[in-house]
């Protein structure tokens, strides 16, 4: 148990610092527009994917300007900003103080006088409150088995209704792609990079009383995510 927890302190002290140190520029350019190598475009194509996939959801259930969404690790506001401009109420946060600022400045940007979004710097297990629909996208990658499952369960707990994620699969390929460096291109890497199996993604959320209504898969080259949404 003492193991397991400092193995859970540990990932969580590395990602605050990562993503407010080297990882902040590099994602930050990433997410953004700018200029990019290729492998770092293919990575910034894939996440768009995703994201437009959940937007995409949320949009043809056609009731998106009444729900409240928490978007936990909100990274730079990728997801946060489509999700507020349809009228959602958005609670938005992330580990990182600088992802968060990142995240505050792009929402000036494009919305004049943004009050349905309230911005918090916490850590996934640190959120409170109730939300309609709670979206976790592309942060278990950061956590293993043990801590994801005890994440999972506490997103669980703050949805009335429904539960989106997204995850690194556990497949050979993407396994032997994470074992020779590239499943995270870079030298200033400095996060683990956890991969999970879908079976076990469900059962955790089967367990929290929830079924799976919708999945989708995102693949390009050097980017993998899948995303299922599960519903009480």
């Amino acid at each position: 148990m003492v193991n397991t927890l400092q193995q859970s302190q540990d990932d969580k002290t590395i990602v605050k610092n990562y993503f407010n140190a080297t990882g902040f520029d590099r994602w930050r350019n990433i997410y953004g527009d700018g200029e990019v190598n290729k492998v770092q475009l293919d990575i910034r194509t894939g996440h768009q994917q995703t994201i437009d996939t959940v937007v995409g959801w949320l949009k043809n259930d056609e009731n998106l300007s009444e729900l409240s969404i928490c978007d936990a690790g909100c990274g730079v506001g990728s997801l946060t900003i489509p999700l507020a401009q349809e009228g959602a109420t958005v609670y938005a946060s992330d580990i990182s103080s600088k992802m968060v600022g990142e995240a505050a400045q792009r929402i000036k940007q494009v919305m004049t006088n943004p009050r349905n979004i309230r911005l918090g710097v916490q850590d996934l297990e640190s959120i409170r409150g109730e939300y309609d629909t709670v979206i976790c996208l592309d942060v278990l990658i950061h956590y293993p088995k043990e801590e994801a499952a005890d994440m999972i369960k506490h997103l669980s707990s703050l949805a009335k209704s429904r539960l989106i994620l997204s995850f690194a699969p556990k497949t050979f390929l993407l396994t032997i792609l994470k074992r020779v460096g590239e499943f995270f291109p870079g030298p200033s890497k400095t996060t683990r990079a956890y991969q999970h199996r879908e079976e076990d993604i469900i059962n955790i959320l089967t367990s929290n009383g929830f079924k799976i209504k919708r999945t989708g898969m995102t693949s390009t080259s050097f980017y993998y995510s899948r995303i299922l949404e599960a519903v009480r």
